[in-house]
């Protein structure tokens, strides 16, 4: 299904339009937030995940989508499911392989979408939706957990070996949930890479992921720890001032950004439209004001601190911080979204224009949210993005 581009400038204008988010306050006196748009890419609307836990293709579609755009390609609203029923598929010979001693459940990282466009290309939301019979929207509890039984008592069975067929089973369950593979049922339009002249522009190869974390050394290829990268892929390894130069290059540059991070920080408010790590300017604090803060609770600086009502300082989040944050579990891969551009408030703090995958209704900003740079530092497990969107001095030392 094609997307026209008036779509695609409706949802650039309702960012325009949406920029000053958290206004709450009815009195023009009260400070809000006020953001300028440094940089807006083009992107594909917002979707709605809802309860699945496929945030992983969601995020990596609209992420290609928009490489399809940035390319020059007619823009095509591609399937997330189709992803989701070919990863399963190979998450599951990985989980019996292990004998179950690894990762199994819906997460996933941006890599598992590029792995299936590799293997199999993508098709169209219009040939796999991929929705349960009588629903109209994703809802994958049921499959989860019958996928997950399934394979568990194939482990666990008796009879000293797994059947030839016991893929099959599971197989016939992923068709019966999500439908089987177009390919398999019909002859389709062909989108994979490399067998259609229409997208001899795409390169799957020009992708890669970044990280940065001390407990692996610099500039080197890692297989980071984290329980969604159940298939042991490789992230580049780099200090934090360089992962934000890579993000800031790539969006002033017309490439957006793939973003896995944590969300369960409390400065991180979807329906607010922002997340931020705020810190009291104790420099700047009078004496009295000063005293009463010291003699506050936590939880009453808390309050103060996280109203998301205006902007304020935001903390320095230094790349020791970040280790501390992944290392005691605080900061984990539980979301991706997907960057497509770059705003300032009126204190001059700079954000990431965050496209969502949780229903463009589900906040004031269609979806969208401006996610402080303190905020990215602190959180970001990993990113996507093309190669060419790396500064030539960090290519250098990756040997890109």
């Amino acid at each position: 299904m094609k997307i026209t581009m008036r779509l695609i400038l409706v949802i650039s204008g309702f960012l325009t339009l949406g920029v000053n988010v958290a206004q709450t306050s009815d009195s023009a006196d009260k400070e809000v937030y006020k953001f300028k748009i440094i940089k807006s890419l083009p992107v594909t609307p917002v979707k709605d995940q809802y309860k699945s836990g496929t945030c992983w293709s969601f995020a990596a579609t609209s992420y290609f989508e928009s490489e399809l755009m940035r390319l020059g390609y007619d823009t095509t609203d591609i399937s997330e499911m189709y992803f989701v029923y070919q990863a399963y598929q190979e998450k599951a010979r990985q989980y019996v392989r292990h004998h179950g001693n690894a990762n199994f459940g819906p997460g996933g990282q941006a890599h598992d979408v590029l792995n299936v466009i590799q293997k199999h290309g993508f098709t169209s939301e219009n040939e796999y939706p991929g929705l349960l019979k009588g629903e109209s929207k994703h809802i994958h509890g049921e499959l989860d957990a019958v996928l997950k039984g399934y394979l568990d008592a194939l482990i666990a069975n008796k009879d000293g070996k797994l059947s030839q067929v016991w893929f099959d089973g599971y197989k016939a369950i992923l068709d019966t949930y999500l439908g089987p593979d177009p390919a398999e049922q019909k002859p389709v339009a062909s989108l994979k890479p490399g067998t259609d002249a229409q997208y001899s522009k795409f390169n799957s190869e020009d992708y890669i992921e970044i990280t940065s974390y001390t407990h692996h050394p610099f500039y080197e290829a890692i297989a980071l720890e984290i329980p969604d990268n159940w298939s042991h892929d490789l992230y580049y390894n780099i200090p934090v001032d360089d992962l934000i130069s890579v993000i800031n290059n790539a969006i002033n540059t017309g490439y957006t950004v793939c973003w896995d991070g944590d969300v369960s920080d409390k400065g991180f408010s979807h329906s607010n439209g922002v997340a931020i790590i705020p810190v009291k300017d104790m420099a700047n604090m009078e004496g009295s004001e000063r005293s009463r803060w010291e003699k506050l609770s936590e939880r009453e600086r808390n309050a103060e601190l996280y109203t998301f009502e205006k902007p304020g300082t935001e903390k320095i989040i230094t790349q020791e911080m970040r280790q501390e944050a992944f290392d005691n579990f605080q900061a984990t891969d539980d979301h991706l979204m997907h960057f497509t551009g770059m705003v300032t408030d009126q204190h001059g703090t700079v954000y990431y224009t965050t496209k969502n995958s949780w229903a463009a209704g589900s906040n004031k900003t269609g979806g969208f949210l401006n996610i402080s740079e303190s905020y990215v530092r602190l959180n970001t497990i990993a990113i996507m993005v093309h190669k060419d969107a790396v500064p030539s001095s960090i290519r250098k030392k990756l040997k890109l």
